[in-house]
Order: C-alpha cells, then structure tokens, then sequence
C-alpha cells in the first residue's frame, strides 16, 4: 500500500470524495473489533433503524452503511490525507490507512476532448451524426460528471449501418479464412496497445473499479480476439461444413460494455459475418473505442458498426429485415420480448440472460478460503454480474461460523471511486439500480427477513450501495426467487447434498453455479447434477475465450465462448435462411383450434370408411376392426377425448383411423417424459447404443411389413418404401454410433486446473414430425434426441402416422424404458399449441408449417425453451448431409462447462 501511494500520489488531478474509514488493526485486520458480539449487533441493528428511519430511501441506505462502519471502531476521513498528500512513512506505518492510488484520467478526457465530447454512430469506419438527432448525457456513475454525450438514434439510422454491414458482408465472408485471421489478430494487438485508455474509460463510464478493467475485463477481450483468430485460421477445416449467417444485430448489455461486446463480435466476424452492435445507453463509451481501434487496426469498412440508442431501438435494430442473427446479452425480459420479436422470420437467435446462481457450501470445505470466495462471487463489480453468487446455500453446521467470518470480512469491504486502485467495490451504474437495490433491502424487511450491511468505507457522493447480507431466507423469498443484480447475497441452509441440490435447481434460472469442498468426488457430483451452463469448483466467475459460457432454462441459449460458441454465428452449407411471409407479426389468435371429425354424411356425398377385407374359411369377410392407441409412459393409451382422425391413401381412401389427442394427452406425455429423464439421462452412454442397436435390429425383422404401410399411406413404390425403411436402420445405426462419442472434451483454458466441457442432455423435449417421408424423419428426429440422454414427446406425421404408431411395438421388444418415448397423435397444430405453451418442455423440434413456426417461437418466449423450426421448407430425409448432420447433435445437447482447480503440489 505504501509503495502504490509513494507511485500514484503524484498523480491525484482531483480531490476524491471523501471517504469514512476505519482503523484496521495489522494483526487482525480481517476480524472485527475485540468486542465483536456486541460490535456486530449494534452494527446490523444501527443499519437496520437507520435504514427504515430514512424513509427507505437511496441516502438512507448510505447513512445506514456509514454508521455500520462508524459504530463498529473509531472513524478517522481521509479529507487531511488527501489535502496533505504527502503523510510521512511514520504515519503510515501508525495508520496502516490505504494511501490514495489513483489511475490518471487526462488520457480519457483527452479522448473525450478529440471528439468535442459528442459522439454520433460509427459506421462504415466513419463518424455519423445524422441531423436532427437529440443526445443523451453521459455521466460517471461515481461522482455524477458529465463525461460526454452520444447520439440517440433513430431507426433510419439502423437501416443506414446493417446496408453498410450487408454490403460488407458480400467480400467479407468471402474473405480466405487466413486473411479474416490476421485482421483478428491485429484487433488483438491494438486492444494491447490501447489496454490503459480502454481500461480508464471503462471504468469511468461504468463504475467499476479500474482495478477490476484493467486486470481482467481488457485482458479477457484481447483474449477473446486472439482465441477466435485461431479459430477463424481454422474454419476451412474445423468448421469445414458451415457457413457464417450474414449480417449479426448485437446488444449487448452495461455491466461489462465492452468484455460482452468481444464475446459477440470475435466469433462472428470469425466466421465471416459482418456485425451491427447497440451497446447499452448507460455505458456506450468503450463501444465507441472499440469501433476506433477496429479501424485502426485495419478491419475494412462496414464489418463493424457502432449504433447507440435507447430499448427500442435495439427492437428496431432485431427486427431489421437485413439482420440474419440476433445476438443478445441482458435480463430475461428483454430477451423474451426479442424472441417474440424474432418469431417466425428466419433468423437465428441466442440469449444469454439473467441468473440467480448458487454457491454452495459443504462441511468439507476451507471456510476461510470460502469466505474471498463468496466475495469474488456476490460483490465482483457490485454484484452486477449474470452469474454473481447471489444465492449462498450453507451446510447447516457451519453456517453460524461461515456468517460470523462473512460479517468480518464484508467490513474490510472499501467502495470508492472507480479511478481508486485501493477500492473493492465501487458505484452501481446508475440511479434507478441504486433504488431497485432499496426496493429489495426494503422487501427483504418486510418478508422478516434479517438483513446485515458493512463495509469499511463509503463515499458521500456517487451511486454506492454497500455489501447486504440477507438471513433467515426461505425458498420463497423474494431475494432468493428473482434476479436482483446488485451487491445483495441471500443465505439459505442445508443438510444433505440432496437438499443442497434440490435448492441449488428450484430456480427459473441456470446460468451458474460453484460447490465448495475439499472432497473432489462430491463437487463433480454435485456440479454434474446442478442445472447450469457453467459450474466451478472452490472458485466463482472465471472466465476465458476457450470454455463457452450460457444458461439453461429461463438463463437463455447458446454460448459465447469455445467451438460450441462459432455454432451460433453459422447454419450448414447446404442451408439457405428461410425468408417466410407471415400474415401478420404475431401468431394468429385461434391458432391450433379445430373441430374433431365426425361421422360421414352419405347424402352429401362422403364416400365412406373402407372396411377392409380378410378371408375366413374361403370367403370375404370384415378385418377385425384395429384403431392403433397412443403411446405413453410405455404403455397403449386411449385419447382422452375419445375422438379418431382418418388416416387415408394417396387415393383419398380411408385406411385406419388414428386417435385424436387434446391438451390431456400432452400433459400425460410431458409427464410421463419427466418421470423418465432422470434413469435414461443418467444410463451409460453403452447401454444407450445398445438400445439404438437393438432398435435398427427389430425394424430390419419387419422391414417388408413397414415398407408396405409406407406404400399404402403415400402411393410411393415399394422399391422407394424400402428404401426408406434402410435408411431409417442406417440412421440408427448412425446415432447409435455416437452414443458415446460426443460427451464432451477438456477445454484449453489458461486456469491451472482441468476445464471440462460436458455435454449434457437438454432435458423432456416436443418433436413434431413432417409429413414427408413418415418413418425415416420420425426416426432421424427422435434418435440424436434419445443417444443424448433427452426423453421425448413425439407427434408424427400427421397425414401418415401408421409409421411411428408401429414402432410402438418396435420399443417394446427392444427393451426401452417406458417414458422415453410418447407418441401422441393428431391435428399437428393443436398439439404444438400445448406442447409450445408447456413449461416444463425444454426444447422444441417443430417441421411443419410456416404459422406453426411462428406459433411455436413466439410462445416458447414463455419459459425461454430452445427451438429449432423449418419454417414451412421441407428437407431431404434421405440424404445425410441434411438428414443427419451435426446440426442434429447440437440441437440435442447443453453445454456444461466445470472448472476444476488443482495447486496441492504446484499451485
């Protein structure tokens, strides 16, 4: 501390605000005062009255944190340091005050001065200041000054910047993948070269300490370019069967401005597509560097462009007809109007949402090593982070020792300027996070909860909000149920690792999560277990270019981040984007509705059922009526409604009737699929294949029997009908080869440590099935689903069903277990409704129409579920490369990756 202060003081072009310090004793200076029981009780019981005596207001919460500090030792500011600047080093040493440590500014501020501090848009490698635009003030969440203003844009101006892009993206992407890789590569060297100013200008817009930008978030985004420099070298070959998207609309959200920006836009111009970004209104100003440095560094024009702007116009810029790909990083309900948005146009779209992750707690573990764990996980900058531990699951006989030492370290805790070196925290991004923050202290009250405050110091002026501690939670708290995104950690307790998991998942959320624990067998058990995109071990909130970060559930889909992150950016070759022309923009109100079929009329002329024809004896007599079931939970079930749809041959003949499900029968079916995923999730990868085997096997013994049913429902040859019953047993034959060779890899990330990547399964998935070729795109859907661990709710072809009804029988003697698969029948649209709307679906498969694509996406905004749809375009079933490709896989996994530390010998 004394040599950072002889280094920097000079440097102070500024008076600080003045900070509330306590003395720190050298000896114990992560403890509280000798008198601790009675310190810490006055210290949460003066926050607590002088919290609500403040009439629950934002000076509230900083009269109640200062007097925490004051109460609990005697105070000494630092305004006679300050002024002094130059205590001798007896001083110091008697103090033991943390000398001033500012970073210089000038270089910021002259960057600002270079543009007259008003910015406009950035597109085409050149400034855009449209006329007749107004501006939005751009202020230091740590003092409130003025540090420029940028342009509020229009949407005319979202169609100027994706034309450049679109432009630039006919020789961009046809750029060779070595050049694209040089031009990453020079990205990366410039953001070295400009580490500090990014680093100083980041922080003053945001609020958070430099500390903090200049150690890891712009040493992250160098990373992030270099990382995918290499993969855009290698794209000819590693990614030899894709092709970039087009033209990408970025948003990207205020609490990491420019670390989220690279995680966006490095895979995509690796892949060859051009970007248009929107940074958040809060924090524009290192987005708008960025775009300097770019050009700078010799990126051609319109492969990036800078657009700023308020919450719509980052609508207007998604729903631009020229935008192929939405990539988005903020809280769900952003991210599920996006997906509304977006429904039915064709273009791809990944969101990495909002968390509420878990840090949890065994009696196994270091607890002092826990307690800076938990501060790096909840109060790494301020809390504003997706995956901050907000959630600390605590086994129950440690929790008063873990709370106890919690409470003493959250008092060494300093919140200052972000300019400050010395700081561990500092400002919140702007006023309306310091009341949302309030109004969650304030709830947390009233719900009788018990809430703790400390820190060591606070400034008198800026938008701070101390460390909260929040006890005596239940799973219904408010705190512990919804996404806070400040500096506020809830403490829930726990008895066995089964409860701890079981608290770790009853979230909507599944972003993130850490296990704390000396015994290695217990933390990947847990990790494996804990619904999250992310899990580490006796860490929190690492981060790198080579391990792919996202969510499960209501935290969003797809990766930024690793191979598994480039998929986002692509479509296969021989993939077209679908442009449909829907009706309107919002699915039709009375979509899936229809009236059951009824009896024939002969006076009007209906022809009626043919009954079909077996011989007794000699003579012609009736077939035995056979009316094929639904399949659920392993079992023949009835239509709950008792209604059947005829299923008819090419020539318009009646030849069975199939049963017509409802909302019931899909509820039985999620069900049932439900009951069935933690057994065949959990099945080695070997038993799976043998299944897959076993079912090709049984197919092949009634092979003519299935060839002839496809001839009769289609009018196809018997030659094509055999065809597609081979190629249904390859397919099987395929997928069950991969059963247990796509289950993940080791990640190459700087941690010293193991970063394994797993590939989990999504969870109880909805299929709905074409109408061409009725077995083999039945089979080619359900079995990557199945090889991967997913159990599945199925609809088959809705003009041909007999196929997949059949298989039945193929299951049951092929020892799958019951549950797996759930075969329901009936109007195709009326069962994607209820599928669509069921929140305990994880993901849907939808080949059908272009109103049903529409249907599906728009409503799977409800619970975030993934989707992949057609769109109304067909596909080739029987040729692999659009009947099984890797697009099959990708579809049918989630991404885990769980960071595993070492250092008993080495470290």
């Amino acid at each position: 501390r004394v040599s950072s202060w002889l280094d920097d003081s000079n440097k102070i072009h500024a008076p600080f605000p003045v900070y509330r310090r306590r003395q720190v004793d050298l000896l114990n200076h992560h403890m509280p005062p000798k008198n601790k029981d009675k310190d810490a009780t006055a210290e949460t019981d003066s926050g607590r009255k002088r919290g609500r005596a403040s009439n629950e207001g934002v000076n509230g919460v900083k009269a109640a944190a200062t007097a925490a500090a004051t109460a609990s030792s005697p105070a000494k500011t630092a305004s006679a340091i300050v002024a002094s600047k130059t205590p001798s080093i007896a001083q110091v040493y008697e103090t033991l005050e943390y000398g001033p440590a500012p970073e210089d500014p000038n270089v910021a501020y002259k960057w600002l001065d270079d543009h007259g501090r008003k910015f406009g848009h950035f597109i085409d490698n050149k400034w855009v200041h449209p006329a007749g635009r107004s501006y939005l003030d751009i202020k230091a969440p740590a003092t409130g000054e003025k540090l420029t203003q940028t342009l509020i844009g229009q949407t005319a101006d979202v169609d100027v910047a994706c034309n450049a892009a679109h432009t630039a993206y006919k020789s961009w992407s046809a750029t060779p993948p070595h050049v694209r890789a040089r031009h990453m590569y020079s990205i990366a060297r410039h953001i070295q070269k400009h580490h500090r100013l990014i680093a100083v200008v980041e922080a003053l817009d945001n609020g958070k300490s430099v500390r903090e930008t200049r150690d890891s978030d712009i040493p992250l985004v160098a990373r992030w370019f270099y990382h995918y420099a290499g993969w855009a070298q290698l794209a000819d070959t590693e990614m030899a069967n894709w092709k970039p998207v087009g033209v990408v609309g970025a948003i990207v959200p205020w609490n990491f401005p420019l670390m989220l920006l690279s995680w966006k836009v490095a895979p995509a111009l690796a892949m060859g597509n051009t970007v248009v970004l929107k940074p958040a209104s809060y924090t524009q100003l290192s987005a708008l560097l960025f775009a300097e440095i770019c050009a700078e560094a010799g990126l051609p024009p319109g492969v990036l462009n800078i657009v700023t702007g308020g919450g719509a116009f980052g609508s207007a810029l998604a729903a631009h007809p020229l935008v192929d790909k939405v990539a988005f990083t903020g809280s769900t309900g952003v991210g599920q109007i996006l997906r509304r948005l977006t429904a039915g146009t064709g273009k791809m779209i990944s969101l990495e949402l909002g968390g509420k992750s878990p840090v949890i707690v065994f009696d196994s573990a270091d607890i002092d090593s826990t307690v800076e764990g938990v501060v790096d996980a909840i109060w790494f900058n301020q809390g504003q982070v997706c995956s901050a531990g907000s959630r600390l699951l605590v086994q129950e006989q440690i929790h008063d020792v873990l709370v106890e030492k919690l409470k003493a370290r959250m008092r060494t805790l300093r919140l200052g300027h972000s300019l400050d070196k010395n700081i561990d925290m500092g400002a919140v991004v702007d006023e309306s996070q310091l009341k949302t923050l309030q109004r969650y202290v304030d709830i947390a009250k009233a719900e009788g909860n018990e809430v703790f405050q400390a820190c060591a110091c606070m400034p008198d002026i800026g938008l701070y909000f101390p460390p909260t501690l929040v006890l005596g939670c239940d799973t219904t708290s408010t705190c512990v149920m919804e996404e806070i995104f400040g500096p506020i950690l809830t403490v829930q307790t726990f008895r066995t690792a089964k409860e701890a998991i079981a608290l770790a998942n009853n979230s909507i959320y599944g972003l993130g999560g850490s296990v704390w624990t000396e015994n290695i067998g217990l933390a990947m058990e847990v990790c494996l277990s804990v619904k999250a995109g992310t899990m580490w071990v006796n860490a929190h909130n690492l981060f790198d270019a080579a391990a792919g970060f996202g969510g499960f559930r209501e935290s969003g889909f797809g990766r930024d981040g690793g191979k598994e992150g480039l998929y986002a950016y692509c479509r296969p070759k021989w993939e077209e984007r679908a442009r449909p022309a829907l009706a309107s923009e919002e699915p039709a109100k009375d979509f899936g509705s229809y009236v059951p079929e009824r009896p024939v009329n002969p006076s009007a002329g209906e022809s009626p059922a043919v009954v079909n024809i077996a011989t007794l004896n000699g003579a012609a007599v009736p077939a035995i009526d056979r009316t094929p079931k639904m399949y659920i939970g392993g079992v023949q079930k009835r239509p709950d409604a008792v209604y059947v749809r005829k299923v008819q041959g090419a020539d318009g003949t009646t030849i069975s009737h199939v049963g017509e499900g409802n909302r019931k029968d899909i509820r039985d079916a999620v069900e049932a699929a439900h009951a069935a995923f933690g057994g065949w999730g959990k099945r080695a990868a070997h038993n799976r294949a043998q299944i897959v085997y076993y079912l090709a096997e049984n197919l092949e013994l009634r092979r003519d029997e299935f060839a002839g049913r496809i001839a009769a429902m289609t009018g196809c040859t018997t030659d094509k009908a055999l065809a597609e019953v081979d190629c249904s047993i390859r397919r099987l034959f395929h997928w069950g080869a991969y059963c247990d060779k796509f289950g993940g890899t080791v990640q190459e990330t700087p941690f010293y440590g193991a970063t394994v990547k797993v590939h989990e399964p999504v969870g109880p998935m909805a299929i709905v099935c074409p109408d061409e070729n009725p077995l083999l795109s039945f089979v080619s859907l359900i079995a990557p689903a199945l090889i991967r661990g997913n159990t599945v709710v199925i609809v088959p072809s809705e003009k041909h069903p007999l196929s997949a009804i059949d298989l039945y029988q193929v299951f049951d003697t092929s020892d799958l277990p019951g549950g797996v698969v759930n075969i329901v029948t009936g109007d195709r649209e009326h069962l994607a409704k209820y599928l669509a709307e069921h929140q305990n679906i994880e993901a849907m498969w939808y080949h059908g129409t272009v109103a049903g694509s529409q249907f599906v996406e728009h409503t799977s905004a409800l619970n975030v579920k993934r989707t992949w749809c057609n769109y109304g375009i067909p596909r080739d079933w029987m040729d692999d490369e659009q009947g099984q490709g890797e697009q099959f896989l990708i579809e049918a996994v989630e991404c885990k990756n769980i960071w595993i530390p070492m250092g008993e010998v080495f470290g």
